[in-house]
């Protein structure tokens, strides 16, 4: 199975040698990043590079990238199953194809009774392609599974997140989860920061529970809650001991409207 880029010259750079200067331009310096660390787990937005990229980019900048990432990222297309994994083939990207950790993937399956194999959920989906390119930049032969997720009660992101560390538990190096998602969409500057700041308070204390309902009870569209909940999950399963909020920002920072802005945090999980 192949996958085409969906959102590639609109999101981000269609073109290899662009995208690269991007991207270059959106990571730290190698000599102001300070030294890099593994990571269980990591939150990263998924809008335009021109929002959320540097936010993006300063969160892969402090990690490690091992030779597999699991994606996880919210279903924006409604297409396809609730919980989706892109089990086998490739993605064609502008920087080369990203194979799919076939062996992973079975695993992965063979421990959930919700995670089903479907490409429906990807094919226009943005939210996990736009990680690629920054997996891509520091790891050039980067294996991936992605997992596309829409709406699930907390029972189901346990199922999921344990079957998620059952598979990854004992891999040397371990994978790399990535939560893709947004934080608040288009509200006032002052309320995008003060609901954010109440959904990432639950993050950094290592809280998906607490994070999925608090997002529920404050109205607070955090478009990934379900990705992230899910690699807490896995996260806390292997044994996670803190996190760390190492970037923030909205749109209006870029834009210069703080009328209506979206949220974009990185955090990693060690």
């Amino acid at each position: 199975m192949i996958r085409n880029p969906a959102v590639a010259d609109l999101f981000y750079p269609g073109k290899p040698e662009v995208l690269t200067r991007e991207l270059k331009t959106l990571v730290e310096p190698a000599d102001k990043k300070g030294e890099k660390e593994p990571a269980l787990g990591i939150v990263a937005p998924h809008a335009g590079y021109v929002y959320s990229g540097r936010v993006a980019g300063q969160v892969y900048s402090r990690i490690e990238i091992p030779p597999t990432a699991v994606i996880l990222g919210p279903n924006h297309t409604g297409q396809g199953d609730q919980a989706a994994l892109f089990a086998e083939g490739e993605w064609w990207m502008p920087l080369g194809s990203v194979r799919i950790d076939r062996e992973l993937a079975q695993k992965i399956l063979s421990y959930s009774r919700l995670l089903v194999p479907d490409p429906r959920a990807h094919q226009r989906e943005h939210s996990l392609e736009v990680q690629v390119p920054f997996l891509q930049y520091f790891n050039p032969g980067i294996a991936i599974v992605p997992i596309c997720l829409g709406w699930l009660d907390y029972s189901e992101c346990q199922e999921i997140g344990q079957a998620l560390a059952r598979a990854l538990e004992g891999l040397e190096p371990r994978p790399l989860i990535v939560a893709s998602s947004d934080m608040t969409h288009y509200e006032s500057q002052k309320s995008a920061e003060k609901k954010d700041r109440v959904a990432i308070d639950k993050i950094l204390k290592l809280d998906p529970e607490g994070l999925l309902s608090v997002v529920g009870k404050e109205d607070i569209s955090m478009c990934g809650v379900i990705p992230t909940a899910v690699m807490l999950i896995a996260a806390l399963a292997l044994g996670a001991k803190k996190a760390e909020l190492v970037a923030y920002a909205t749109s209006g920072d870029v834009s210069g409207d703080y009328a209506k802005v979206v949220g974009y945090a990185g955090i990693k999980v060690t």
